[in-house]
């Protein structure tokens, strides 16, 4: 992963087992409570994170819509300006993270599982993973579907094979599958075998022409095999982060390349199959918004593409709307971003709910992904050479911790399901936001105090408004 370079403060961590220290968090109801004259009030509620952690996605009393103005700036949430449809928010479930979550005792995974990923009032309703296609630099071990001795070839994938997934992995995706039958999977490959790329390594190095068509066929196997296990793979990325080919597993895929390998391989591949499963192109960094814009300008390869996939570790998240805005029909998602061992609680807390889920949400995104559901206490496991300061948003060791990642995420997943539409909202001064229409009707605003300073404002909606104030460096999930 690339440092992101705001992030240089030392990490705030603080460990509690499972058992006595999961959060208390339930779901909003009864969104009208009679007054004393008979008529009703629109209740709102509310839950809160702080940048120093004294409240963790803790629910706050509530508050009641009425016709006076606080004072204060005023966010206006308009209902019927609509934008994009939401698919979800989640993580990268990494092999990594399967491993450390499969080492726990069988009770206490089952319910760390419903906590994730179900939709009780105790759980967090993740709806959307993504997964490495082979390994991804958060493994073990280095591995694709199809190593095979030095020097040798396999063009009919005849070794073809997912047993190094099915020891964590590939279990652990049928347990979540079992919490929530509907949740999402995105597959991204680090690496193709070896022996396909140009400098026989599992670093760096490019697909080599003559196997395109090969490839695309380990793509089709692929797809085609974890449905085999019932696992649907929603959507594909061709190659993760293709402008980085200095990690362990990678590959240097140029944007002319994966427009070749897409229009002439893969995408009539998948169309013979008859495979459904999306082609998402890019997959890295939004300071180069000219890559998937150089496949969508191609009509024959943009005939077979969903869509674009983007990671901030550079760039502006303005950058989605130039390429939303290019070809308004192709969807954008935004796939990875890490948390560092370096970094603390609060600016995490801040720039991310800012960035990775405001700010992509206001840009066209259907999809918030921050990067590695869970890790050790060391960070543990990576690749020789993978990432060793990727914090997980949980950590697992003795204890179950829940870091900086699972709140920023946790502030949308549980609020805004996949179904979701996303609404009109003014942003004022250091109040970053985005409001949502949610499938049963409930409205919901997630507002960052990027300021220092407790802050007062008002919510205004339908003709109503609420006063309320937000501590400065906290992050509130307002619903109505």
């Amino acid at each position: 992963m690339i440092k992101v370079k705001a992030f240089a403060c030392i990490a705030i961590l603080s460990a509690c087992l499972y058992q006595s220290c999961s959060p208390k968090i339930t779901n909003a109801n009864n969104s009208e409570r009679s007054n004393a004259s008979g008529g009703s009030k629109v209740a709102i509620e509310s839950w809160l994170t702080k940048g120093d952690q004294s409240a963790l996605l803790q629910q706050q009393p509530t508050i009641y819509f009425s016709n006076s103005k606080s004072a204060g700036p005023t966010i206006t949430v308009d209902p019927n300006q609509t934008y994009q449809t939401i698919d979800g928010f989640g993580y990268s479930l990494t092999g990594g993270s399967a491993y450390v979550i499969n080492r726990l005792d069988p009770d206490v995974k089952t319910k760390l599982l419903h906590e994730l990923f179900g939709n009780g009032d105790n759980s967090i309703g993740v709806s959307y993973l993504r997964i490495s296609i082979g390994a991804s630099d958060l493994d073990a071990t280095v591995f694709s579907y199809d190593d095979i001795p030095t020097g040798a070839t396999d063009v009919n994938l005849d070794h073809f094979s997912l047993d190094h997934d099915r020891t964590n992995l590939i279990p652990l995706l049928k347990e979540i599958l079992s919490v929530n039958p509907s949740i999402k999977i995105l597959g991204s490959p680090w690496s193709p075998p070896v022996w396909m790329k140009d400098n026989g390594s599992t670093k760096g190095g490019s697909l080599l022409p003559k196997y395109y068509d090969v490839y695309a066929q380990y793509f089709v196997k692929y797809v085609q095999q974890m449905k085999a296990e019932g696992i649907i793979i929603d959507a594909i990325t061709p190659q993760n982060e293709p402008l980085h080919p200095g990690n362990n597993p990678s590959m240097l895929m140029l944007a002319e390349q994966e427009r070749d390998f897409i229009k002439n391989s893969l995408g009539p591949a998948f169309k013979t199959a008859g495979i459904a499963t999306k082609i998402i192109v890019y997959d890295h960094n939004l300071d180069r918004p000219d890559y998937p814009l150089t496949i969508l300008n191609d009509p024959q390869a943009a005939q077979f593409v969903d869509g674009s996939a983007f990671h901030l570790y550079a760039g502006d998240v303005d950058a989605l709307s130039k390429v939303h805005d290019a070809y308004p029909m192709k969807n954008v998602y935004f796939t990875e971003q890490w948390t560092g061992s370096k970094d603390s609680f609060e600016g995490d807390l801040k720039w991310h709910v800012k960035n990775v889920i405001i700010g992509t949400m206001r840009n066209w995104c259907r999809i918030a992904l921050e990067w590695n559901l869970a890790s050790d206490p060391d960070y543990n496991p990576h690749t020789p050479g993978g990432c060793t300061e990727c914090k997980g948003a949980l950590t697992i060791g003795d204890a179950i911790k829940r870091n900086e990642s699972y709140y920023i995420i946790a502030h949308a997943s549980k609020f805004v399901p996949p179904g979701s539409v996303r609404i009109a909202s003014n942003v004022e001064g250091a109040l970053y936001n985005v409001a949502f229409k949610t499938p049963s009707g409930k409205t919901v605003l997630i507002v960052e105090n990027d300021g220092d300073a407790n802050t007062a404002f008002n919510i205004a909606f339908n003709g109503r408004i609420a006063g309320i104030s937000l501590p400065g460096g906290s992050v509130a999930t307002y619903v109505w």
